[in-house]
């Protein structure tokens, strides 16, 4: 029988510790408040800035039916603007990156420049005022070289993660890596199905024997606890600190983005995330050796990173529409790293495209089920932690939208 409850009845009657009813999936309504409620409301990682390095460096960032042009202006500046012409509504920009001193309209030229003024309309009334019509403005933040943006005007604010993650990413000198390689991993699935599984490692062994064999997150969290002596031990000679940050998304202060941080040990024998478990590019910032560890950076519900001693892999998850998700990973090396000589781009991508690849698998599939007659939720497990958490800020944020509290 259709599940025909309101929105608010459903969110109160979704029960603790259990995956999601059908219709937070299926029902377009609930797809329709999560784009406007969260994902259009909270930062999204779109790159590193090292992308943008010469004026006139501009790039496309593209969620659901949300374009932005991200362009470092003749200024220095890097900006963000809605690509829409001022005209009659129009993509101004086609293209996914480039350099350009100017945008034109594909539609009826109007012209703009790389601060989003508009700079030449043709045949307009003689009391239209160009200065009244530039690009609108999407909101954009850098933290420590990395590009957020967020596609409302009043974005919850970044400054606690910038304080608190400010050592942390400092370690791995952020500011001055570079981006070695980007790729982009279509699912056929909806969007919440594959930051869910992301955020669980539930499923690494069975799923993911090339990850496994390397990061110690494949276990429980006592085991877990147990093997990360060794880490700990190399730490401090290696020029690392512990830290660690758990203000996600449930516990983030009113008004602050979520973020977190951590560190864990990967198996004895491993120094990073390769084939045999040896470097493959150049260590980070000021690090002096391996410590046989990796970091995982969290900033708020779609933007993640993975920090090795010798690269950073970032992965954002994004919604295409209801029933279609991307996933894009960015793997970042030092900014003076040069490929062929100090690293080689195919053992860089080797261990997160191969998993990426068998994890739209899992996400596909995970999403044929959901939307059979037969689902039911079902409990999760301790190692499904996040992903619960993560999950009851989504229930907080869709009980919080207007049409749902009126």
């Amino acid at each position: 029988m259709e599940d025909k409850r309101p929105i608010r009845e459903l969110i109160a009657c979704q029960k603790s510790g259990w995956s999601l009813e059908q219709r937070f999936y299926t029902d377009p309504e609930i797809y329709k408040l999560e784009i406007d409620q969260i994902v259009m409301r909270n930062w999204i990682f779109a790159g590193h800035e090292s992308e943008l390095a010469e004026p006139g460096d501009f790039k496309v960032f593209r969620v659901a039916s949300e374009s932005a042009i991200i362009v470092r202006g003749q200024d220095n500046k890097i900006r963000a603007f809605a690509n829409v012409c001022r005209h009659r509504g129009s993509l101004v920009c086609l293209e996914d990156s480039g350099n350009t001193r100017k945008f034109e309209c594909p539609y009826h030229a109007w012209v703009y420049d790389t601060e989003g003024q508009l700079v030449g309309a043709r045949d307009m009334a003689e009391d239209f005022r160009k200065e009244d019509h530039g690009l609108l403005h999407v909101s954009i933040e850098s933290v420590n070289g990395l590009i957020f943006v967020c596609f409302c005007d009043d974005p919850p604010s970044l400054d606690s993660a910038k304080r608190d993650l400010a050592e942390p990413m400092a370690m791995f000198d952020f500011q001055n890596l570079k981006v070695a390689a980007t790729r982009t991993y279509p699912i056929a699935a909806n969007w919440k199905l594959a930051v869910e599984n992301y955020q669980e490692c539930y499923h690494c062994a069975p799923a993911h024997a090339e990850y496994a064999k390397m990061h110690t997150l494949m276990l429980d969290k006592k085991k877990i606890d147990r093997v990360q002596n060794h880490m700990l031990e190399k730490m401090p000679a290696c020029g690392l600190k512990k830290y660690h940050y758990d203000f996600t998304d449930t516990e983030a202060p009113k008004g602050q983005q979520g973020y977190a941080y951590s560190r864990t040990a990967m198996f004895e024998g491993y120094k990073s995330g390769s084939r045999d478990g040896e470097p493959v590019a150049p260590l980070l910032g000021n690090l002096t050796d391996y410590d046989g560890g990796a970091s995982d950076f969290t900033f708020g519900p779609v933007s993640f990173f993975l920090a090795y001693s010798d690269h950073v892999v970032g992965y954002v998850f994004t919604p295409v529409d209801q029933l279609n998700c991307k996933c894009e990973i960015y793997w970042m090396v030092r900014s003076d790293a040069v490929e062929g000589k100090d690293y080689d781009k195919d053992n860089l991508v080797w261990l997160w495209d191969i998993t990426t690849h068998a994890d739209e698998k899992i996400i596909v599939n995970n999403w044929a089920g959901v939307k059979s007659r037969y689902y039911r939720p079902g409990p999760f497990s301790g190692m499904e932690r996040l992903e619960n958490r993560w999950i009851s800020w989504i229930l907080q944020e869709l009980r919080r939208a207007p049409s749902v509290t009126s």
